[in-house]
């Protein structure tokens, strides 16, 4: 059946609900209003990036199913797109059944609401190479867990993101602070972790996977930085071997065919040499490939908007040597401001993308810079170049 998409606010107006409403979430809602969608979007706090571009927007506690069953019966909304983990999916998998579209699937999202799903299918059900890991809720837990594993080892809470609660515990005395920073980070209050055996990789990527109605396509890959878990530049092409690159390929298919439905994911892989292990996977664009807003001829977004309305799928290409830098604030504030935006955009291979986040406290992601080079190492020196002459004021 051939798709028609009606007019924003009118009867036929083809509804797209966004749950999560980040920077990420805000890039969609874009996508999917230059493609004549109405976008609703939805999130925990007022005034999120997406909602403030969206044609409608709610806030409400999206574990709470009931809140979450009423919104979604109210909008009736003909997908609905889930941009963060933290969504009670037991309601999703309901309104998926009574004929609702979740992108990718409600199936997805509910494996992806925690660690402890996506890695017990990637290593039990799928067989694919990850670090041995246990998952734990006492302290006593963790210190058996962390005999077994030995010195260092990850312990993060199985839900949460950007980081939060993320730990490489060096010894045994890091164990107690480890514990409890786990605790505080997690999204979920049951306490639940996972303890991950600390992996000697060259680099980590994410790996683009578009299922489409036409089979599975890959981007090129993003090689990136984190800290403490957290996402702080991107690159993209990431060089590789062709082994490792076939080996990602397979790894990534297998996932997201497990996973099903269609749309962009983002599987993060470890590489040494031509080894891969699994890492994670998001049912969705993924932070690292913000980079794609200037790597590519077509963003993430703007593919996972046009592959879950069963739109062709474009020719992708990498137009340059591209890197991305992120913005990260920290302090308290909910009037932030920004200077030094002249000087950082001096250079015509450089871009900006601020997220006007209506607040901060503590550490949150603020922005990010994109920038192009003659070569990868020459993209990410200009995006560090330009991220240090931006000052936020709080």
């Amino acid at each position: 059946m051939a798709l028609t998409i009606g007019t924003p606010g009118k009867a036929a107006a083809t509804r797209v609900m966004l749950l999560g409403s980040g920077e990420l979430g805000r890039e969609i809602a874009i996508e999917l209003m230059r493609l004549g969608c109405e976008v609703i979007a939805v999130d925990r706090y007022e005034n999120a990036p997406a909602q403030q571009v969206a044609h409608r927007a709610y806030t409400l506690p999206m574990l709470d199913a009931e809140r979450l069953r009423a919104v979604i019966k109210e909008v009736n909304p003909h997908f609905i797109v889930p941009e963060i983990e933290a969504i009670a999916t037991e309601a999703l998998l309901e309104f998926e059944s009574a004929g609702v579209r979740v992108i990718p699937t409600a199936r997805a999202a509910h494996l992806t609401l925690n660690r402890e799903g996506i890695r017990d299918l990637a290593a039990k059900d799928l067989q694919i190479k990850t670090s041995p890991y246990f998952f734990i809720e006492t302290f006593a837990e963790l210190t058996s867990a962390a005999s077994a594993l030995g010195f260092p080892f990850v312990l993060k809470p199985v839900m949460s993101s950007s980081g939060k609660g993320q730990t490489i515990v060096k010894s045994a005395s890091e164990l107690e602070a480890a514990f409890a920073y786990a605790l505080e980070g997690g999204r979920s209050k049951t306490g639940r972790m996972i303890a991950e055996g600390f992996i000697d990789f060259d680099y980590e990527i994410t790996l683009l996977s578009v299922r489409h109605v036409d089979g599975t396509f890959f981007c090129e890959p993003i090689g990136h930085r984190q800290v403490h878990g957290d996402y702080h530049e991107s690159w993209q092409p990431q060089p590789m071997s062709a082994a490792a690159l076939a080996e990602s390929q397979r790894i990534a298919e297998k996932v997201t065919t497990a996973l099903g439905g269609y749309g962009i994911f983002g599987v993060e892989l470890f590489v040494k040499g031509d080894t891969v292990w699994f890492s994670e996977v998001s049912p969705r664009p993924h932070d690292t490939g913000m980079v794609t807003m200037i790597s590519q001829n077509y963003s993430e977004f703007a593919i996972h908007a046009r592959v879950l309305l069963g739109l062709p799928l474009p020719e992708i290409k990498v137009v340059a040597p591209s890197a991305s830098y992120a913005i990260l604030g920290e302090g308290t504030s909910t009037d932030l401001g920004y200077s030094g935006l002249e000087t950082a955009l001096a250079d015509p291979q450089v871009s900006l993308r601020l997220f006007s986040k209506p607040e901060i406290d503590g550490e949150r992601r603020l922005g990010v810079i994109l920038a192009t080079g003659t070569t990868i190492e020459d993209a990410r020196a200009k995006a560090k170049k330009a991220r240090d002459n931006i000052s936020i004021h709080y």
